[in-house]
């Protein structure tokens, strides 16, 4: 599980670095945790795995002041695990239930355990995204979403794919736009 909390840390630190997201936003994480361990998506789930992957996402986003948003798996429509304080200054709204390891996630569940005050939101639009093994979280990501490669494209032996988030381009071919 070293390994895992590794390469967890190092793909989140890149994301940070390329995402730059300022302090108060948000990051989508889903999680595959059977995945990593190389069984299929919502057939072999670990808290331990999921435990791993937090240990190296969470300390990253704790110290840059970026939230979390854990997502879950659809039998739990994909709501997300958040701090409570987050979804009142937000106006999300709050749905009642509790993830589980086969309805929600071992990584949700792991968030739910983890988190201060955490409840779950219907939806969030959050600034970047990490995505484990084929969560689709592209649900959740502000429009517009531009992939972001990084170093690794593994964390275990699941698909690792990543996304940040730009203003709208509007105004066509007369317009003058900042540097993103």
């Amino acid at each position: 599980m070293d390994e895992i909390v590794r390469q967890a840390r190092q793909a989140m630190e890149e994301l940070l670095e390329a995402a730059k997201p300022r302090p108060g936003q948000l990051m989508v994480v889903g999680c595959s945790s059977s995945e990593i361990l190389g069984r299929r998506i919502g057939k072999g789930s670990s808290l331990e795995t999921a435990e791993a992957v937090f240990g190296g996402l969470y300390p990253p986003l704790k110290a840059r002041g970026v939230h979390l948003a854990a997502q879950c798996c659809e039998h739990l429509n994909r709501a997300l695990v958040v701090e409570r304080a987050l979804a009142a200054e937000r106006g999300y709204e709050i749905v009642n239930a509790v993830p589980q390891p086969h309805a929600g996630g071992s990584f949700a569940v792991t968030a739910y355990t983890r988190l201060e005050d955490p409840v779950l939101v219907e939806s969030v639009r959050a600034e970047a995204g990490m995505d484990i093994g084929g969560t689709l979280v592209g649900m959740h990501l502000r429009p517009v979403a531009v992939p972001v490669r990084l170093s690794l494209d593994h964390i275990g032996e699941a698909w690792l794919l990543c996304a940040r988030t730009r203003p709208k381009y509007i105004g066509g071919a007369r317009a003058a736009y900042l540097e993103m």
